[in-house]
């Protein structure tokens, strides 16, 4: 169960970020509070799953979830760049977490 809510607390980070860009710096008040709601479910999901798994894993697994997701939220509604270079970034980071879940004991 920690797993499934580290997961979705990174999904959600993905949403807080994207709706944060959205808020412009926060004078646009629907995406902020999406932002502060997400946010805090976030961080609530996130304080949970560590109360199972280890800091490190938890915390590397959810910035990872949001980085990445972040990334192509980025590209796909944002025209972000996608070179070559910003894709091999993100797949070693998901590489990253691939191996942080196959290490953790749980």
């Amino acid at each position: 169960m920690a797993w499934l809510f580290l997961v979705v607390a990174g999904l959600l980070e993905v949403v807080w970020a994207y709706s944060m860009k959205l808020s412009d710096g926060f004078t646009k008040p629907v995406p902020s509070v999406i932002t502060a709601v997400t946010m805090l479910l976030s961080f609530g999901l996130l304080s949970w799953s560590m109360k199972v798994l280890p800091l490190g894993t938890a915390y590397t697994v959810w910035t990872g979830i949001g980085a990445v997701g972040a990334f192509i939220v980025g590209i796909m509604f944002l025209g972000e760049a996608a070179s070559l270079m910003r894709i091999g970034a993100a797949v070693l980071i998901v590489g990253g977490l691939v191996l942080m879940k196959l290490s953790s004991a749980h």
